[in-house]
Protein backbone atom coordinates (compact mmCIF):
# COMPACT_ATOMS: atom_id res chain seq x y z
CA UNK A 1 0.00 0.00 0.00
CA UNK A 2 2.99 2.43 0.26
CA UNK A 3 3.39 2.50 -3.38
CA UNK A 4 -0.38 2.42 -3.88
CA UNK A 5 -1.19 5.40 -1.59
CA UNK A 6 0.53 7.88 -4.81
CA UNK A 7 -2.63 6.09 -7.11
CA UNK A 8 -5.43 6.15 -4.65
CA UNK A 9 -4.90 7.10 -1.09
CA UNK A 10 -8.51 6.31 0.40
CA UNK A 11 -7.94 2.71 -1.08
CA UNK A 12 -4.75 2.27 0.46
CA UNK A 13 -6.37 3.48 3.87
CA UNK A 14 -9.31 0.92 3.25
CA UNK A 15 -7.24 -2.08 2.54
CA UNK A 16 -4.86 -1.47 5.82
CA UNK A 17 -8.51 -1.35 7.72
CA UNK A 18 -9.40 -4.58 5.95
CA UNK A 19 -7.31 -6.74 7.09
CA UNK A 20 -8.06 -5.35 10.79
CA UNK A 21 -12.09 -6.12 10.41
CA UNK A 22 -13.26 -8.84 12.27
CA UNK A 23 -13.78 -10.83 8.65
CA UNK A 24 -9.80 -11.32 8.86
CA UNK A 25 -8.60 -10.43 12.08
CA UNK A 26 -8.50 -13.64 14.49
CA UNK A 27 -10.64 -12.78 17.85
CA UNK A 28 -6.96 -13.24 19.65
CA UNK A 29 -5.95 -10.36 18.07
CA UNK A 30 -3.73 -12.45 15.05
CA UNK A 31 -3.59 -10.69 11.72
CA UNK A 32 -3.50 -13.62 8.38
CA UNK A 33 -0.65 -13.87 7.02
CA UNK A 34 -1.24 -14.57 3.51
CA UNK A 35 -4.45 -15.98 1.25
CA UNK A 36 -3.09 -19.85 1.80
CA UNK A 37 -2.33 -20.17 5.51
CA UNK A 38 -4.11 -17.53 7.67
CA UNK A 39 -2.49 -18.99 10.95
CA UNK A 40 0.94 -18.13 9.75
CA UNK A 41 2.84 -15.86 10.76
CA UNK A 42 4.35 -12.62 8.73
CA UNK A 43 6.55 -9.94 10.43
CA UNK A 44 4.39 -6.94 12.55
CA UNK A 45 4.41 -4.32 9.88
CA UNK A 46 1.17 -3.18 9.76
CA UNK A 47 1.27 -0.04 12.05
CA UNK A 48 4.35 0.69 9.87
CA UNK A 49 2.77 0.42 6.80
CA UNK A 50 -0.69 2.39 8.04
CA UNK A 51 1.99 5.16 9.69
CA UNK A 52 3.47 5.66 6.34
CA UNK A 53 0.18 5.92 4.42
CA UNK A 54 -1.37 8.18 6.75
CA UNK A 55 1.60 10.36 6.02
CA UNK A 56 1.84 10.16 2.51
CA UNK A 57 -2.05 10.82 2.04
CA UNK A 58 -2.10 14.43 4.04
CA UNK A 59 -0.51 17.43 4.50
CA UNK A 60 0.66 18.75 8.32
CA UNK A 61 -1.96 19.68 9.82
CA UNK A 62 -4.86 17.89 7.73
CA UNK A 63 -4.12 14.36 7.85
CA UNK A 64 -6.68 11.23 8.55
CA UNK A 65 -6.50 11.30 12.12
CA UNK A 66 -9.92 8.94 12.26
CA UNK A 67 -8.19 6.53 9.97
CA UNK A 68 -5.17 6.25 12.25
CA UNK A 69 -7.07 6.10 15.40
CA UNK A 70 -9.13 2.86 13.70
CA UNK A 71 -5.40 0.94 12.93
CA UNK A 72 -4.37 1.88 16.57
CA UNK A 73 -7.18 0.61 18.34
CA UNK A 74 -6.98 -3.02 16.55
CA UNK A 75 -3.34 -2.86 16.74
CA UNK A 76 -3.55 -3.17 19.97
CA UNK A 77 -4.96 -6.27 19.97
CA UNK A 78 -2.30 -7.60 17.98
CA UNK A 79 0.64 -5.87 19.51
CA UNK A 80 -0.70 -7.73 22.73
CA UNK A 81 -1.11 -10.86 20.90
CA UNK A 82 2.86 -10.65 19.61
CA UNK A 83 3.59 -10.40 23.56
CA UNK A 84 1.39 -12.99 24.69
CA UNK A 85 2.14 -15.74 21.90
CA UNK A 86 5.86 -15.30 20.95
CA UNK A 87 8.01 -14.59 24.05
CA UNK A 88 8.55 -17.87 25.08
CA UNK A 89 9.83 -16.58 28.40
CA UNK A 90 8.76 -13.25 28.86
CA UNK A 91 11.73 -11.96 28.89
CA UNK A 92 11.26 -9.77 25.56
CA UNK A 93 13.10 -12.21 23.07
CA UNK A 94 10.52 -13.18 20.51
CA UNK A 95 10.57 -15.83 17.80
CA UNK A 96 7.46 -15.73 15.22
CA UNK A 97 8.38 -18.72 13.89
CA UNK A 98 8.52 -17.71 9.43
CA UNK A 99 8.54 -14.45 9.52
CA UNK A 100 8.66 -13.80 5.91
CA UNK A 101 11.90 -15.39 5.38
CA UNK A 102 12.02 -17.87 3.66
CA UNK A 103 13.25 -20.34 6.07
CA UNK A 104 17.00 -18.35 5.36
CA UNK A 105 18.39 -20.46 8.45
CA UNK A 106 19.89 -23.39 9.55
CA UNK A 107 15.95 -24.88 10.30
CA UNK A 108 12.42 -24.39 9.06
CA UNK A 109 11.45 -21.93 11.88
CA UNK A 110 7.71 -22.05 10.84
CA UNK A 111 8.11 -25.69 12.44
CA UNK A 112 9.37 -27.34 15.98
CA UNK A 113 13.28 -27.80 15.55
CA UNK A 114 14.54 -30.89 14.70
CA UNK A 115 16.66 -30.93 18.00
CA UNK A 116 13.89 -30.20 19.78
CA UNK A 117 15.66 -26.84 21.14
CA UNK A 118 14.24 -23.05 21.48
CA UNK A 119 15.45 -20.38 19.04
CA UNK A 120 15.84 -17.12 20.32
CA UNK A 121 15.16 -14.76 17.06
CA UNK A 122 16.97 -11.96 16.42
CA UNK A 123 14.78 -10.67 13.82
CA UNK A 124 11.55 -11.45 15.72
CA UNK A 125 12.98 -9.73 18.67
CA UNK A 126 13.69 -6.55 16.11
CA UNK A 127 10.38 -6.67 15.11
CA UNK A 128 8.85 -6.43 17.89
CA UNK A 129 11.12 -3.50 18.62
CA UNK A 130 10.26 -1.62 15.40
CA UNK A 131 6.48 -2.57 15.93
CA UNK A 132 6.58 -0.92 19.84
CA UNK A 133 8.40 2.22 18.11
CA UNK A 134 6.08 2.69 15.21
CA UNK A 135 3.34 2.66 17.77
CA UNK A 136 4.89 5.22 19.72
CA UNK A 137 5.02 6.79 17.21
CA UNK A 138 1.60 6.89 16.28
CA UNK A 139 0.55 7.14 19.94
CA UNK A 140 2.11 10.39 20.34
CA UNK A 141 0.52 12.22 16.77
CA UNK A 142 -2.84 10.87 18.40
CA UNK A 143 -1.88 12.10 21.51
CA UNK A 144 -1.89 15.69 19.98
CA UNK A 145 -5.61 15.69 19.58
CA UNK A 146 -6.50 13.57 22.33
CA UNK A 147 -4.23 13.87 25.73
CA UNK A 148 -5.60 10.19 26.72
CA UNK A 149 -3.18 8.89 24.05
CA UNK A 150 -0.21 10.03 26.15
CA UNK A 151 -0.91 6.71 28.33
CA UNK A 152 -0.41 4.65 25.70
CA UNK A 153 2.85 6.29 24.29
CA UNK A 154 4.06 6.19 27.67
CA UNK A 155 3.04 2.03 27.37
CA UNK A 156 5.36 1.66 23.47
CA UNK A 157 8.19 4.14 25.28
CA UNK A 158 8.83 1.72 28.19
CA UNK A 159 8.01 -1.59 25.40
CA UNK A 160 10.85 -0.71 23.16
CA UNK A 161 12.99 0.84 26.02
CA UNK A 162 12.48 -2.99 27.40
CA UNK A 163 12.99 -4.92 24.13
CA UNK A 164 16.11 -3.06 23.25
CA UNK A 165 17.64 -4.06 26.71
CA UNK A 166 16.94 -7.71 26.45
CA UNK A 167 18.18 -7.63 22.70
CA UNK A 168 21.58 -6.34 23.93
CA UNK A 169 22.21 -8.03 27.52
CA UNK A 170 19.70 -11.04 27.74
CA UNK A 171 22.13 -14.01 29.10
CA UNK A 172 25.30 -11.11 29.41
CA UNK A 173 24.87 -9.64 26.12
CA UNK A 174 21.66 -10.34 24.35
CA UNK A 175 21.90 -11.49 20.84
CA UNK A 176 24.62 -9.60 19.32
CA UNK A 177 28.05 -11.03 19.31
CA UNK A 178 30.61 -8.81 20.08
CA UNK A 179 33.89 -10.97 18.16
CA UNK A 180 32.08 -10.45 14.80
CA UNK A 181 29.89 -7.12 15.55
CA UNK A 182 26.45 -8.56 14.41
CA UNK A 183 23.40 -9.20 15.80
CA UNK A 184 22.65 -13.52 15.25
CA UNK A 185 19.58 -15.74 16.35
CA UNK A 186 20.67 -17.91 19.24
CA UNK A 187 20.01 -21.58 19.83
CA UNK A 188 19.15 -22.37 23.31
CA UNK A 189 20.35 -25.74 24.15
CA UNK A 190 20.01 -26.65 28.32
CA UNK A 191 20.04 -23.38 29.35
CA UNK A 192 23.16 -22.51 26.86
CA UNK A 193 22.75 -20.09 24.14
CA UNK A 194 24.58 -20.74 20.82
CA UNK A 195 24.80 -18.17 18.54
CA UNK A 196 23.45 -19.15 15.00
CA UNK A 197 26.76 -17.18 12.79
CA UNK A 198 24.54 -16.84 9.80
CA UNK A 199 25.34 -13.40 8.01
CA UNK A 200 22.05 -12.66 6.55
CA UNK A 201 19.52 -10.19 7.04
CA UNK A 202 17.65 -11.66 10.14
CA UNK A 203 21.21 -9.94 11.98
CA UNK A 204 20.17 -6.51 10.16
CA UNK A 205 16.29 -5.87 11.27
CA UNK A 206 17.85 -4.45 14.29
CA UNK A 207 18.75 -1.37 12.01
CA UNK A 208 14.98 -0.86 11.33
CA UNK A 209 13.98 -0.45 14.49
CA UNK A 210 14.71 3.27 15.17
CA UNK A 211 12.82 6.07 15.59
CA UNK A 212 13.02 10.06 16.06
CA UNK A 213 11.17 11.95 18.35
CA UNK A 214 11.33 15.91 18.68
CA UNK A 215 11.99 17.27 22.05
CA UNK A 216 8.91 19.59 21.15
CA UNK A 217 7.05 16.86 20.64
CA UNK A 218 7.97 15.89 24.09
CA UNK A 219 7.28 19.61 25.88
CA UNK A 220 3.77 19.75 24.17
CA UNK A 221 2.62 16.55 26.03
CA UNK A 222 3.60 16.92 29.60
CA UNK A 223 2.06 14.02 31.13
CA UNK A 224 4.21 11.57 28.50
CA UNK A 225 7.25 14.06 29.05
CA UNK A 226 6.21 13.83 33.28
CA UNK A 227 6.38 9.78 32.47
CA UNK A 228 9.28 9.21 30.95
CA UNK A 229 11.37 11.40 33.06
CA UNK A 230 10.00 9.20 36.08
CA UNK A 231 11.39 5.70 33.96
CA UNK A 232 14.67 6.85 33.21
CA UNK A 233 15.21 8.32 36.67
CA UNK A 234 14.17 5.09 38.33
CA UNK A 235 14.29 2.19 36.16
CA UNK A 236 18.05 2.68 35.97
CA UNK A 237 18.32 -0.73 34.90
CA UNK A 238 16.78 -0.06 31.55
CA UNK A 239 18.13 3.79 31.51
CA UNK A 240 21.32 2.41 30.52
CA UNK A 241 20.12 1.26 27.42
CA UNK A 242 18.56 5.08 26.99
CA UNK A 243 22.39 5.91 26.03
CA UNK A 244 21.03 5.01 22.81
CA UNK A 245 18.63 7.61 22.89
CA UNK A 246 20.85 10.70 22.45
CA UNK A 247 19.57 14.63 22.21
CA UNK A 248 21.08 16.14 19.09
CA UNK A 249 23.82 18.45 19.62
CA UNK A 250 22.01 21.43 17.69
CA UNK A 251 20.03 23.36 20.58
CA UNK A 252 17.66 24.21 17.10
CA UNK A 253 16.55 20.97 16.33
CA UNK A 254 16.48 18.96 19.43
CA UNK A 255 15.39 15.26 19.14
CA UNK A 256 15.79 11.92 20.92
CA UNK A 257 16.43 8.35 18.68
CA UNK A 258 14.85 5.15 19.62
CA UNK A 259 17.66 2.43 18.36
CA UNK A 260 18.64 -0.67 19.19
CA UNK A 261 22.11 -0.49 18.55
CA UNK A 262 24.70 2.20 19.68
CA UNK A 263 26.31 4.18 17.56
CA UNK A 264 29.30 2.34 17.83
CA UNK A 265 27.14 -1.00 17.19
CA UNK A 266 25.38 0.69 14.25
CA UNK A 267 29.05 1.23 12.50
CA UNK A 268 30.15 -2.25 12.76
CA UNK A 269 27.26 -3.21 11.35
CA UNK A 270 26.65 -1.20 8.58
CA UNK A 271 30.78 -2.66 7.60
CA UNK A 272 29.30 -5.74 6.29
CA UNK A 273 26.07 -3.94 5.29
CA UNK A 274 28.63 -1.81 2.67
CA UNK A 275 31.12 -4.30 2.02
CA UNK A 276 30.61 -5.60 -1.68
CA UNK A 277 32.03 -8.93 -0.76
CA UNK A 278 29.30 -9.14 1.79
CA UNK A 279 25.77 -7.46 1.46
CA UNK A 280 26.21 -5.15 -0.97
CA UNK A 281 25.61 -6.30 -4.51
CA UNK A 282 25.63 -3.82 -7.87
CA UNK A 283 21.48 -3.71 -7.42
CA UNK A 284 21.01 -3.48 -3.62
CA UNK A 285 21.41 -5.40 -0.24
CA UNK A 286 21.35 -8.86 -0.31
CA UNK A 287 19.99 -11.58 1.79
CA UNK A 288 22.73 -13.41 2.90
CA UNK A 289 26.12 -12.13 3.09
CA UNK A 290 28.35 -13.48 0.31
CA UNK A 291 31.14 -14.58 2.41
CA UNK A 292 28.84 -17.72 2.80
CA UNK A 293 29.20 -18.81 -0.56
CA UNK A 294 33.12 -20.16 0.22
CA UNK A 295 32.63 -20.45 3.81
CA UNK A 296 29.20 -22.10 4.39
CA UNK A 297 27.51 -22.03 7.71
CA UNK A 298 27.55 -25.61 8.96
CA UNK A 299 26.10 -27.02 12.30
CA UNK A 300 26.51 -30.13 13.58
CA UNK A 301 23.97 -31.64 15.95
CA UNK A 302 24.54 -35.33 17.31
CA UNK A 303 24.45 -37.20 13.83
CA UNK A 304 22.93 -34.15 11.83
CA UNK A 305 24.34 -31.67 9.81
CA UNK A 306 22.72 -28.28 8.89
CA UNK A 307 24.34 -26.08 6.54
CA UNK A 308 23.42 -22.41 5.07
CA UNK A 309 25.20 -21.52 1.94
CA UNK A 310 24.94 -18.33 -0.61
CA UNK A 311 22.83 -18.72 -3.59
CA UNK A 312 22.35 -15.33 -5.67
CA UNK A 313 19.38 -17.02 -7.24
CA UNK A 314 16.88 -19.23 -7.12
CA UNK A 315 17.31 -21.71 -4.57
CA UNK A 316 19.56 -24.42 -5.12
CA UNK A 317 18.35 -26.55 -2.21
CA UNK A 318 15.55 -28.55 -1.90
CA UNK A 319 14.85 -28.00 2.13
CA UNK A 320 12.06 -27.02 3.04
CA UNK A 321 10.43 -28.08 -0.51
CA UNK A 322 12.85 -25.61 -2.12
CA UNK A 323 11.72 -22.67 -0.49
CA UNK A 324 14.37 -21.29 0.61
CA UNK A 325 14.67 -18.59 -1.52
CA UNK A 326 15.94 -15.67 0.67
CA UNK A 327 19.81 -17.25 1.05
CA UNK A 328 21.58 -14.84 -1.29
CA UNK A 329 18.77 -12.77 -3.60
CA UNK A 330 17.70 -8.73 -3.19
CA UNK A 331 14.35 -7.97 -1.78
CA UNK A 332 12.37 -5.34 -2.28
CA UNK A 333 11.07 -4.80 1.14
CA UNK A 334 13.94 -4.90 3.34
CA UNK A 335 16.43 -2.65 0.98
CA UNK A 336 13.45 -0.53 1.54
CA UNK A 337 13.25 -0.87 5.27
CA UNK A 338 17.00 -0.40 5.64
CA UNK A 339 16.65 2.70 3.19
CA UNK A 340 14.38 4.11 5.35
CA UNK A 341 16.06 3.50 8.63
CA UNK A 342 19.02 5.25 7.33
CA UNK A 343 17.63 8.24 6.93
CA UNK A 344 15.80 7.80 10.14
CA UNK A 345 19.44 7.78 11.91
CA UNK A 346 20.66 10.62 9.53
CA UNK A 347 18.00 12.99 10.67
CA UNK A 348 19.22 12.54 14.51
CA UNK A 349 23.35 12.26 13.61
CA UNK A 350 23.73 14.46 10.72
CA UNK A 351 27.02 15.17 9.30
CA UNK A 352 28.36 13.55 12.57
CA UNK A 353 27.96 9.93 11.74
CA UNK A 354 29.89 9.07 8.04
CA UNK A 355 30.62 5.47 7.10
CA UNK A 356 32.78 4.26 4.31
CA UNK A 357 31.12 2.80 1.66
CA UNK A 358 31.72 1.08 -0.25
CA UNK A 359 33.66 -0.41 2.51
CA UNK A 360 37.69 -0.49 1.92
CA UNK A 361 36.65 2.00 -0.68
CA UNK A 362 37.85 5.21 1.34
CA UNK A 363 35.17 7.01 0.07
CA UNK A 364 32.80 8.35 3.10
CA UNK A 365 29.14 9.31 2.99
CA UNK A 366 26.67 10.68 5.57
CA UNK A 367 24.11 8.30 5.98
CA UNK A 368 21.56 9.78 3.98
CA UNK A 369 24.01 9.43 1.35
CA UNK A 370 24.16 6.06 1.79
CA UNK A 371 20.54 5.90 1.49
CA UNK A 372 20.39 7.28 -1.79
CA UNK A 373 23.33 5.11 -2.54
CA UNK A 374 20.95 2.21 -1.86
CA UNK A 375 18.01 3.35 -3.77
CA UNK A 376 20.19 3.77 -6.73
CA UNK A 377 21.27 0.33 -6.96
CA UNK A 378 17.87 -0.71 -6.54
CA UNK A 379 17.05 1.20 -9.74
CA UNK A 380 19.79 0.29 -11.54
CA UNK A 381 17.64 -3.25 -11.74
CA UNK A 382 15.02 -1.59 -14.00
CA UNK A 383 17.07 1.05 -15.92
CA UNK A 384 18.71 0.26 -18.99
CA UNK A 385 22.40 0.50 -19.77
CA UNK A 386 23.61 1.74 -23.20
CA UNK A 387 22.73 -0.98 -24.98
CA UNK A 388 19.07 -0.84 -24.08
CA UNK A 389 19.32 -3.69 -21.83
CA UNK A 390 17.72 -4.03 -18.17
CA UNK A 391 19.20 -6.07 -15.56
CA UNK A 392 16.06 -7.94 -14.66
CA UNK A 393 15.38 -9.27 -17.96
CA UNK A 394 18.79 -11.25 -17.28
CA UNK A 395 20.08 -12.61 -21.01
CA UNK A 396 16.40 -11.98 -22.58
CA UNK A 397 17.30 -9.86 -25.55
CA UNK A 398 14.09 -9.12 -26.94
CA UNK A 399 13.17 -6.58 -24.02
CA UNK A 400 16.04 -4.71 -25.79
CA UNK A 401 15.79 -5.31 -28.86
CA UNK A 402 12.37 -5.46 -29.89
CA UNK A 403 10.47 -1.68 -29.53
CA UNK A 404 6.88 -3.48 -28.48
CA UNK A 405 8.49 -4.88 -25.79
CA UNK A 406 11.11 -2.62 -24.83
CA UNK A 407 9.07 -0.83 -22.10
CA UNK A 408 7.46 -3.88 -21.14
CA UNK A 409 8.63 -4.59 -17.37
CA UNK A 410 8.05 -7.38 -14.94
CA UNK A 411 7.76 -6.97 -11.49
CA UNK A 412 9.66 -10.40 -10.05
CA UNK A 413 9.62 -11.36 -6.50
CA UNK A 414 13.39 -11.05 -5.34
CA UNK A 415 16.51 -10.21 -7.60
CA UNK A 416 19.75 -12.15 -8.41
CA UNK A 417 22.29 -10.33 -5.82
CA UNK A 418 25.08 -10.95 -8.09
CA UNK A 419 23.58 -9.42 -11.65
CA UNK A 420 20.04 -8.57 -10.99
CA UNK A 421 17.89 -10.67 -13.03
CA UNK A 422 14.28 -11.23 -11.95
CA UNK A 423 13.53 -14.10 -9.69
CA UNK A 424 10.18 -16.64 -8.65
CA UNK A 425 6.60 -14.75 -9.32
CA UNK A 426 6.72 -12.22 -12.25
CA UNK A 427 3.58 -10.30 -10.99
CA UNK A 428 5.04 -9.51 -7.31
CA UNK A 429 3.96 -5.99 -8.08
CA UNK A 430 2.78 -5.07 -4.16
CA UNK A 431 6.40 -4.95 -3.09
CA UNK A 432 8.94 -4.72 -5.95
CA UNK A 433 6.63 -1.66 -7.15
CA UNK A 434 8.59 0.12 -3.96
CA UNK A 435 11.33 0.56 -6.71
CA UNK A 436 8.44 3.93 -7.57
CA UNK A 437 9.76 5.26 -4.11
CA UNK A 438 13.16 4.40 -4.91
CA UNK A 439 13.14 5.98 -8.04
CA UNK A 440 11.56 9.24 -6.33
CA UNK A 441 14.10 9.25 -3.83
CA UNK A 442 16.83 9.40 -6.91
CA UNK A 443 15.15 11.99 -8.53
CA UNK A 444 15.33 14.44 -5.90
CA UNK A 445 18.23 17.36 -6.63
CA UNK A 446 20.67 16.50 -4.11
CA UNK A 447 24.37 17.06 -3.60
CA UNK A 448 26.09 14.37 -4.06
CA UNK A 449 29.06 14.31 -5.90
CA UNK A 450 28.83 10.68 -6.33
CA UNK A 451 25.51 9.76 -8.21
CA UNK A 452 24.93 6.75 -9.64
CA UNK A 453 25.81 6.39 -13.06
CA UNK A 454 22.94 4.96 -14.76
CA UNK A 455 20.74 7.32 -13.24
CA UNK A 456 19.11 9.79 -15.32
CA UNK A 457 18.76 13.37 -14.22
CA UNK A 458 15.24 14.14 -13.13
CA UNK A 459 14.12 17.07 -10.90
CA UNK A 460 11.19 18.10 -9.21
CA UNK A 461 10.82 20.16 -5.77
CA UNK A 462 8.32 18.28 -4.84
CA UNK A 463 9.08 15.34 -4.48
CA UNK A 464 9.75 13.58 -0.74
CA UNK A 465 11.75 11.48 1.06
CA UNK A 466 11.30 7.93 0.81
CA UNK A 467 10.27 8.27 4.82
CA UNK A 468 8.08 10.95 4.31
CA UNK A 469 7.91 14.07 6.77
Amino acid sequence: MIPFARVDPQFAKDQLILLLREWYMHPSGQIPAYEFDFSDVNPPMHAWAAWRVYKLTGQRGARDHVFLERVFHKLLVNFSWWVNRKDAHGDNIFGGGFLGLDNIGVFDRSKPLPTGQYLEQADGTAWMAFYASTMLSIALELATQDPAYEDMASKFFEHFVAIADAMNTVGGTGLWDDEDGFYYDQLEVGGVRRPMRVRSIVGLICLVACENIEQTTIDALPAFKKRMAWFLENRKDLARQVSYMRGAEQEEHRRRLLAIPSHERLVRVLRYVLDENEFLSPYGVRSLSRVHDAHPFILQVDSAEYSVRYAPGESDSWLFGGNSNWRGPIWFPINYLLIEALERYHHHYGKSLKVECPTGSGIFMDLDEVARELAARLCRIFLPDATGRRPCHGDERRFADNPNWSELLLFHEYFNGDNGRGHGASHQTGWTALITRCLEKAAVPHAVSRPSETLRAVTDPNLERISGS
